[in-house]
């Protein structure tokens, strides 16, 4: 018995602005209850006891400390810059 039907997969095809023949429905029909029978497999599956988990390893944070530290000078920063005014980068002008 399929868990999904082809009437199913042409009304989410159609939500998602995709176009789908018959044939491609009756193919993503058959794909998506294989899918949808693996997951009920899952669910048979004893968790009693086991925490939810966002990733699978334990990770608390994987930036850098943020400390002060000795950075490039403006004259440096600037010293290849096509056009400059007044310490700053100048770029052409976008609004009229």
């Amino acid at each position: 018995m399929s868990r999904i039907s082809k009437d199913e997969v042409k009304h989410v095809a159609n939500l998602a602005r995709l176009a789908i023949t018959d044939e491609e429905a009756a193919t993503f029909t058959k794909q998506l209850d294989d899918i949808i029978t693996y997951a009920e497999q899952l669910n048979e599956l004893d968790t009693t006891g086991v925490e939810p988990t966002t990733h699978v390893l334990d990770l608390k944070n994987v930036m850098r400390k943020d400390e002060p530290k000795k950075w490039i000078t403006q004259d440096d920063a600037l010293k290849n810059a096509p056009d400059k005014q007044d310490g700053q980068f100048k770029v052409p002008s976008i609004l009229e």
